[in-house]
């Protein structure tokens, strides 16, 4: 079985809200995504996120009933914490959370579309770099970003990333994408759920690391 699908995320209801606890307990398993990818700069980015994680969790077993949706969280923090949020709490580490889900939303769906280096088709750093300019290249200054081009040329082949995703599986190519696929049904609204939410409640900062 893929990777991905061991622990799927689920469908969102109408409202579009997001459940606290089924979101902590489905990306939880999410982090080892990185492995695949082989390089230990990666695992910077698999760091970030479990660390985040970590934050969310703490605030939300606190009070799980106050905190049953990610907008409860953003909410009550920007009522308790007042002129510092957003640049803390829960609602800081789900900024930062939600971009490295998103650098895996961008990184897969550009699998998915079959977007590939033509004069390198075996290679993914061209889908790479797409996830990375669009997730967090913008939030990182010029000793990060030196760090992830550097990281670029140890990034594995597509059919061995492939194979890892599948779980070291003999999967034939297309069997995989369509598992990628399979994933991204409910995994890309949720991330832009959070998006859309960040927007709304005007808790987006924009500040480089």
């Amino acid at each position: 079985m893929s990777l991905l699908l061991v622990h799927p995320f689920g469908e969102l209801p109408p409202d579009n809200s997001v459940n606290t606890k089924l979101f902590l307990d489905t990306v939880s398993h999410l982090p080892s995504f990185f492995d695949c990818l082989g390089s230990k700069v990666f695992s910077l980015i698999k760091s970030d996120i479990n660390g985040n994680i970590t934050k969310i969790k703490e605030v939300y077993v606190k009070d799980p009933q106050r905190y049953v949706t990610l907008q409860h969280i953003l909410e009550a923090e920007r009522r308790d914490l007042a002129d510092e949020w957003p640049k803390v709490g829960a609602t800081l580490a789900l900024m930062w959370l939600k971009r490295g889900l998103r650098f895996i939303q961008v990184l897969l769906q550009s699998l998915a579309d079959g977007e590939q280096d033509p004069n390198q088709p075996n290679l993914i750093r061209v889908n790479i770099t797409k996830a990375y300019e669009q997730a967090l290249k913008r939030y990182h200054g010029w000793f990060v970003q030196k760090i992830f081009n550097t990281a670029l040329y140890a990034a594995p082949y597509r059919s061995n990333f492939l194979k890892a995703l599948s779980k070291g599986d003999d999967v034939k190519e297309e069997e995989c994408l369509e598992n990628v696929r399979r994933f991204l049904v409910n995994y890309t609204p949720t991330i832009d759920a959070i998006y859309e939410m960040y927007a709304r409640l005007d808790a987006e900062l924009d500040y480089k690391v």
